[in-house]
């Protein structure tokens, strides 16, 4: 029996050097606007084993995952199809350098976000709070 079902996917809001991670997209949709690291999860892979894995050949840094951000399921989300998206807060350590999908990848203030591919605004836009803790913990201890 085949099922008819939605992609899976997973983004991920990496924190680094107390900043966001964004991506500028190398492919359509939204071929050279910026985006949370993410794509789709394999066959036999966890979400937090596609979060980190993207994360890392998206933007060339390891993640330590701190919390589920939420589930995103709106039909229209992805021009392409149906997916859902699991979306993960991180802090991420390592060598910034855009890699696979990304054409290039920058660090930006939680004030100064631009219009994010997909329906990335509203997944940052609900982690505020738990992003704002989170720089404030890095500020503090001077840990990035």
């Amino acid at each position: 029996m085949k099922y008819n079902t939605p992609s899976l996917t997973v983004d991920t809001v990496i924190l680094f050097k107390n900043k966001l991670v964004l991506v500028k997209r190398k492919n359509p949709p939204y071929e050279g606007k910026f985006a949370l690291p993410g794509g789709f999860v394999e066959i036999g892979e966890s979400t937090e084993k596609a979060a980190s894995r993207e994360a890392f050949e998206e933007t060339g840094l390891s993640v330590e995952i701190l919390k589920l951000i939420g589930v995103y399921s709106d039909p229209e989300r992805d021009p392409r199809r149906h997916t859902v998206s699991v979306c993960y807060l991180a802090k991420g350590c390592g060598d910034l350098k855009p890699g696979s999908d990304a054409d290039a990848v920058e660090l930006f203030e939680l004030n100064s976000i631009p219009e994010l591919a997909f329906d990335h605004n509203k997944m940052i836009d609900d982690a505020k709070s738990d992003i704002n803790a989170v720089l404030y913990q890095m500020q503090k201890y001077d840990v990035s």
